[in-house]
């Protein structure tokens, strides 16, 4: 990559300074650390001053596990050297982090497509990508886990290459740092893992043609180093919240709950049974325990009958006029019978219908959520947010689009002239990341947009496939690894 930023300085040049000017725009206007930002601001102080990675109460700071170190330890470095509660400072880094994170894409598309014009264009769609750069703008773990996902792809294509040891401890150290953000950066070990072993079983990088038996031991030393230092960082983790809280808990809990403290597991329920857009989050899904519930807010497709709408009408009615938010477990076991019903009654609905709903809502809405745009912008009478979210939507939609044609593009190559004619290399695990998360977000309650942006190093890679790779895609030579290429029967040995 190095080589073709200095054979092109110029262009990579003037787009890392619109790039850092786009992100810097977002943090001077729409910066925010309200929510959940501040809670994770919380731990970083403590752990800071006092040397406990908790929450503040009235009693003193007790210890919690109900979010993973990895970005309260990012912030407590930068406030280590700003101040305390500096979060300026903190979105101006990770302004500076998803500029890297624009480089680290165009190497990933560098390492498995053998044309500098798509790689050049994957770098100007990550640096003037509004989605991803919003985000840095906002103290969430999101800029961060963006930036490692994709190191951990690159250092994987790196690893699988060459064969080298240091890229495996490289990967495993991305992949580790990912889940420290956030429990779900732990997609990519398995998926990295075993797209190692098969890579290694059928040959690649110079052993195409060595004994099965030493392929497969070196690959199994390979993916032992690799799931080694990827995991190595929970062991603290784990041993401290075995110290603390007595519970065997190596990530953050589902719920983000301390142990001991009550979930409501049937408002999560049935929650499930309707949920689709992410208006429904912050308007039902939020406020539970913080705030009243509106239930006229609530879709039709919430209620299956109106007795039914009378039944969770009462409940909702005692929670909101309880003297605390207080959702009781009698409130949640009430609830919990309904939403049963619900599925037994569309179990096709609640299994399948409503989370591939969910998935397309989280691909395909207009992320307007860091914008000041209304969630309902569709309602809006003025007209300014509708226009705004139309102009995202169809921004988004080329996107993913583009993405989703170049996928498609490689599939049907693959069952017609087998995986080894796909002028892309790796393509089989950015397909298996971008399938296996699509399928984890469905199975969540809240549809939130955000979650879908670690997999944007991918869908801009292969967008730039697709409008700046369409002649390699309809049939130009498979490219090949920097160092040997089994699918080459001119490199044989002899």
């Amino acid at each position: 990559m190095f080589t073709l930023v200095r054979k092109s300085w110029r262009f990579f040049g003037l787009l890392t300074a619109a790039a850092l000017v786009l992100r810097l725009f977002f943090v001077w206007k729409f910066a925010t650390w309200d929510g959940d930002p501040l809670f994770y601001g919380d731990l970083a102080k403590n752990w800071l001053q006092h040397g406990i990675l908790g929450t503040s109460h009235a009693g003193g700071v007790q210890p919690s596990l109900i979010r993973l170190p990895g970005y309260p330890a990012f912030l407590a470095a930068i406030w280590a050297v700003t101040g305390v509660e500096h979060y300026r400072a903190v979105l101006i880094v990770q302004a500076f982090a998803d500029v890297i994170t624009c480089f680290v894409t165009a190497d990933l598309l560098r390492r498995a497509h053998g044309s500098e014009r798509a790689v050049k264009l994957a770098f100007l769609l990550a640096a003037l990508c509004p989605f991803t750069a919003n985000y840095a703008a906002c103290a969430l773990a999101e800029t961060l886990a963006i930036l490692l996902a994709a190191c951990a792809l690159d250092l994987a294509a790196a690893a699988v290459d060459t064969g080298s040891t240091f890229s495996w401890a490289a990967c495993g150290a991305a992949v580790g740092a990912g889940i420290l953000l956030r429990p779900d950066g732990g997609i990519l070990w398995p998926l990295i893992g075993l797209y190692g072993l098969a890579h290694w079983v059928w040959g690649g990088a110079g052993d195409a043609y060595a004994p099965l038996c030493d392929r497969f031991h070196r690959a199994l030393l390979h993916a032992a180093l690799f799931s080694a230092v990827a995991l190595a960082p929970l062991v603290p983790w784990t041993l401290r919240n075995w110290r603390d809280f007595h519970v065997w808990q190596p990530l953050a809990p589902r719920y983000a709950n301390d142990p001991g403290q009550f979930v409501p597991l049937g408002f999560q329920r049935w929650v499930k049974t309707w949920i689709i857009d992410y208006a429904s989050v912050p308007e039902i899904y939020w406020p539970l325990e913080e705030d009243r519930i509106d239930l006229a807010k609530a879709p039709q497709r919430a209620f299956d009958s109106p007795q039914e709408r009378q039944a969770v009408s009462q409940l909702f009615d005692r929670y909101n006029t309880a003297p605390r938010r207080d959702w009781t477990p009698e409130l949640d076991a009430g609830l919990n019978r309904i939403a049963s019903v619900r599925i037994g009654r569309h179990a096709w609905r609640y299994y399948l219908l409503l989370p591939l709903a969910r998935v397309a809502d989280m691909w395909l809405r207009p992320r307007t959520e860091m914008l000041g745009v209304d969630d309902r912008w569709w309602e809006r009478a003025d007209g300014r947010d509708t226009a705004i979210a139309l102009a995202l939507a169809g921004l988004n939609l080329f996107y993913v689009g583009a993405a989703a044609g170049a996928a498609v593009s490689l599939l049907w190559r693959a069952c017609r002239f087998g995986a080894t004619r796909v002028p892309l290399r790796h393509w089989e695990l950015w397909l298996a990341f971008l399938l296996a998360r699509s399928l984890f977000l469905g199975s969540l309650e809240n549809p939130e947009p955000r979650y879908t942006l670690e997999c944007y190093p991918v869908v801009i890679a292969l967008a730039a496939v697709a409008w700046g790779g369409a002649k390699a895609l309809a049939g130009a030579s498979v490219p090949q690894s920097r160092d040997y290429d089994a699918r080459t029967p001119a490199l044989r040995p002899a």
